[in-house]
């Protein structure tokens, strides 16, 4: 039986991703821009501790990309536009290559290599532990977000997706622990993905308050 072709892709919703794609990619190719400048001409542009500021914007921009990516289904229930949930994969890969990033960036920078270290780490620093189980949940979420894994694992792959809700608070927790004393940015981060938690909640509750009506 030969495959169903799948739709064409509108030419408005095409440039939407293309824009997405180019703002997704633009933070880490500016960072990318600034370590060579470091590299090349020994300048100050990414502070007097590069590696702490290299860790630092990876892992905000995988926070910033996961939250979008949780904001995509209340847009689409607020707006009524469905064709919102079609940026939902390409946010979400975007904050797993992020996170990518700032472990790669932890492992070969603050570790120098000695990555066998990381579990000494893990074991003795809690807002690593949280961070690491973090990016762990986000690797089965980022092999299972194409549509051939959506239809062989049915109505398990929005269970297993759920664990994104997780992975937020581990993430927040992370960067909360890890600022230590001034956690204003932390904290705004908190209220995002609490108002989005809690959009979902309210959803569900009523949903299952109608449903009890009738």
């Amino acid at each position: 039986m030969s495959r169903r072709p799948r739709p064409a892709t509108p030419p408005a919703v095409a440039w939407a991703k293309a824009v997405v794609h180019a703002a997704a990619i633009a933070p880490a190719a500016w960072l990318g821009w600034q370590i060579y400048e470091v590299w090349r001409t020994g300048s100050d542009a990414l502070g007097a501790d590069p590696v702490a500021e290299i860790e630092h914007r990876t892992g905000l921009w995988a926070l910033r990309l996961l939250l979008l990516t949780l904001a995509v289904t209340p847009l689409r229930q607020l707006t009524g536009k469905p064709v919102l949930l079609r940026f939902r994969r390409i946010l979400g890969l975007y904050a797993f290559f992020y996170a990518c990033l700032h472990l790669a960036a932890y492992l070969a920078l603050d570790l120098g290599g000695y990555w066998a270290q990381i579990f000494e780490e893990i074991a003795k620093r809690p807002y690593i532990t949280v961070g690491f189980t973090a990016w762990l949940l986000l690797v089965p979420l980022a092999v299972t977000s194409t549509q051939g894994w959506m239809r062989r694992l049915g109505r398990r792959w929005g269970q297993l997706h759920r664990l994104v809700y997780l992975v937020a608070v581990l993430a927040i927790l992370h960067f909360w622990w890890l600022v230590k004393s001034d956690v204003r940015e932390p904290a705004v981060y908190a209220a995002i993905a609490t108002l989005m938690l809690g959009w979902r909640a309210w959803r569900r509750f009523s949903a299952r308050r109608t449903t009890a009506v009738r």
